[in-house]
């Protein structure tokens, strides 16, 4: 359901790691959570009456919008490209 394969996970820190060995940078966890959002919400379009996993997709939603929250804090170009990476809106 919202598991990322192994493959999958270690392909998005490759991709978003900000230098060799980083696994924990702000990009990273957006766009392990931005992934685990897309196939939450893919769940619920075939389960619209999952509320459990419903309440999960909002904390997942939620965890990623302060993260994005704190990299535009910290730096407004280094999330100008998060977002635009990611697709994301705003």
């Amino acid at each position: 359901m919202s598991m990322i394969t192994p493959e999958r996970r270690a392909a998005l820190i490759k991709e978003y790691a900000t230098g060799p060995g980083d696994t924990g940078s702000p990009e990273v966890q957006v766009a392990l959570l931005s992934e685990r959002i897309s196939s939450l919400t893919e769940h619920m379009k075939a389960h619209p009456k999952d509320f459990h996993s419903r309440r999960g997709l909002l904390v997942l939603v939620g965890q990623r919008r302060g993260l994005l929250d704190y990299v535009k804090r910290k730096n407004k170009q280094r999330y100008e490209t998060l977002i635009g990476r990611l697709g994301l809106r705003r």
